[in-house]
């Protein structure tokens, strides 16, 4: 199976880099090829809502998105790791997941979803956040649902951490650690 992670922060070494490094980890030990995209550090234009791609399921603006997009289609598992920021996945992340309207448009106006492949398609979301209340996870995982419904994604596992704000602080938490290993463990299985 292909794997497709994506590391929202734009922090180098921080708190999702920490979690997502554990499930990658996993996935590895288990066989199989994992892509990495930083948006941090992509040319990646947010969505100008332009309407192109409602015809064609193509987006019109010509970036790194084009790389994102073989990617999505060419994978079977999806990993997303975020720290949230005012109650949402990063700036970062959502410009990229804003871009794939172009999938949505093809899913959804154009009836012609990603097809499914030989292992299906199933996602895991990791969130960190210095607050306290669940909230900002609950949005944060209702806008990675919209993306994964959108990339055909029927399933995913969320798992998240409260009070994780200074960089490094992940690995204070108890079983964060161990949580995203199995998780990634859990993804590939």
């Amino acid at each position: 199976m292909k794997v497709l992670a994506f590391l929202g922060s734009p922090r180098i070494e921080g708190n999702s880099e920490f979690l997502l490094n554990e499930a990658i980890k996993a996935v590895k030990e288990e066989g199989h090829e994992v892509v990495l995209f930083r948006p941090s550090h992509m040319k990646i234009e947010p969505c100008i809502n332009c309407g192109g791609c409602e015809t064609t399921g193509t987006c019109v603006i010509d970036d790194d998105m084009e790389e994102v997009y073989r990617a999505i289609r060419e994978s079977d598992r999806f990993i997303i790791s975020s720290p949230i920021f005012f109650f949402s996945l990063t700036a970062q992340l959502k410009a990229l997941i804003d871009r794939c309207q172009a999938f949505w448009c093809e899913k959804y106006l154009l009836k012609k979803p990603i097809p499914e492949g030989p292992h299906g398609r199933k996602g895991l979301l990791m969130m960190v956040g210095g607050m306290k209340k669940e909230i900002g996870f609950q949005c944060g995982d209702a806008t990675a649902t919209a993306f994964f419904r959108t990339i055909n994604v029927p399933v995913h596992e969320s798992i998240h951490y409260a009070s994780v704000d200074a960089q490094g602080a992940v690995s204070d938490h108890p079983t964060a650690f161990k949580d995203a290993y199995e998780a990634g463990k859990r993804l590939v299985s």
